[in-house]
């Protein structure tokens, strides 16, 4: 008996080992099967790839699972029996890095049909996709992705406006994709251009629009769909854009931006007198598109400041272009393929003029909108989009540019942003700053 309880507790022994081995063995296959995919999204011999190894452990160690710790697929189309807690405030979402993001987008130009010919760099035949595998973490911070359920549940019976140019209808477009993951967005508004656009979430009442308002004031633009200009813009310098003033007091949150178009010639007015007129070809008063500027931003801001708005208003800095060796029209380009790190780029002249303008006019409207109640907020996207060169079109603005021709001249677009790209980012601030206040 006691022979056989020595022989039954080495068989026992015997058999641990064999589980142990087992279990080493799995977990090797299994470490295996996950260096090959991840190996085939970076391959080793990509700059990315070899980047990921010089994260600070912080960031490396929130890539593996959703921030919150909830199950990621749950963060877009989970049921959720409360609106998120808040959590300690972020000193400074603008201020940060961008770092590997191996999950990549939250969506796919095959499951969002909302994005333009122009910004659909996955269908035009972009050959890399690292510039999909990045994410935006401020410092001594960490931010949640967009939780598209989440946020149709907090703007329930809500309606949105993104005011602005074409970027601001290249960020809409962002927004939207994200939203369709949980309920497809119905466009039940266009104007003749299809510039203007409204959508609806019907199973939560939640409406965004996009309008087109370029300079914010009323202006009269002779361009056609390519950008070529037959005659002088005229812009009035004290008449904000009906477009958005008329739909303003139905609004409960808006983004305002402005800038690129003030760099076009144009002549300007006031009291319907023509003031003057910058790289106009009549024989004007030489205005700077800096004045044009100044005096459009007060005119905003302090209708803004003054009114009796109860919703959350956002006013977005420019953002970036990153033409090398000359601009839109003249031979520009951008073939970057990852991003800058911190202090590799600086500001343009122009860009810096443009938002020194805008810091200082936002700065001197908050404080009047605060005593009147309204709430004005400021999202400063510029250093956040100035790190991401590799984000543009470029020549994939069109389909397929080098098919017939690989050494084809084509016109690049290193302004506006693929989707899904580093634009996608914007929306995780803009939720932070709503959740958290």
């Amino acid at each position: 008996m006691q022979w056989y309880s020595k022989m039954w507790a080495l068989h026992k022994h015997k058999l641990s080992i064999f589980k142990l081995g087992v279990m080493i063995l799995a977990t090797t296959l299994a470490l295996r099967v996950f260096l090959y995919n991840n190996s085939s999204r970076f391959p080793p011999d990509s700059s990315l790839f070899q980047r990921i190894t010089s994260i600070q452990s912080r960031s490396s160690s929130s890539l593996s699972e959703p921030i919150d710790g909830s199950d990621s697929s749950s963060s877009d189309s989970g049921n959720s029996d409360q609106l998120p807690k808040k959590r300690e405030k972020c000193g400074d979402l603008f201020n940060g890095d961008w770092i590997p993001n191996p999950a990549g987008p939250a969506y796919i130009n095959e499951t969002c049909n909302f994005i333009e010919e122009h910004q659909n760099c996955m269908k035009n035949g972009r050959p890399d996709s690292e510039y999909l595998y990045w994410r935006w973490s401020p410092r001594n911070c960490e931010l949640p992705q967009f939780n598209a359920m989440t946020f149709l549940e907090m703007m329930e019976n809500k309606t949105w406006a993104f005011i602005g140019d074409s970027i601001s209808r290249n960020h809409v477009q962002s927004l939207i994709c994200m939203l369709s993951k949980v309920e497809e967005a119905e466009l039940f508004y266009h104007d003749e251009g299809y510039k203007s656009k409204g959508w609806r979430f019907p199973s939560y009442n939640v409406t965004v629009y996009v309008i087109w308002s370029p300079f914010l004031t009323d202006a009269t633009i002779y361009e056609d769909i390519n950008g070529v200009s037959t005659q002088d813009l005229e812009l009035h310098l004290d008449r904000l854009d009906k477009k958005w003033t008329d739909l303003y007091k139905n609004l409960d949150y808006m983004i305002f931006s402005s800038g690129k178009w003030f760099l076009k010639p144009g002549i300007y007015y006031e009291n319907e007198t023509v003031l003057g007129c910058h790289k106009c070809q009549k024989n004007l008063t030489d205005l700077s598109l800096e004045f044009a500027y100044r005096k459009t931003l007060q005119l905003v801001f302090n209708f803004v400041a003054t009114s009796d708005h109860k919703g959350l208003i956002f006013y977005r800095t420019l953002t970036p272009d990153h033409f090398e060796g000359g601009e839109w029209s003249s031979g520009g380009k951008c073939n970057r393929t990852v991003p800058f790190k911190d202090g590799e780029v600086e500001m343009k002249y122009m860009q810096k003029l443009l938002r020194q303008i805008e810091l200082k006019e936002f700065e001197s409207a908050v404080a009047r909108a605060s005593e009147n109640g309204v709430q004005l907020r400021l999202l400063d996207f510029m250093k956040l989009s100035l790190l991401r060169p590799d984000g543009h079109p470029g020549p994939y603005r069109q389909h397929y540019p080098f098919a017939v021709d690989e050494n084809a001249q084509v016109q690049y677009d290193c302004l506006h942003w693929c989707l899904p790209g580093p634009i996608d980012a914007w929306n995780d601030v803009i939720m932070e700053m709503i959740v958290n206040g």
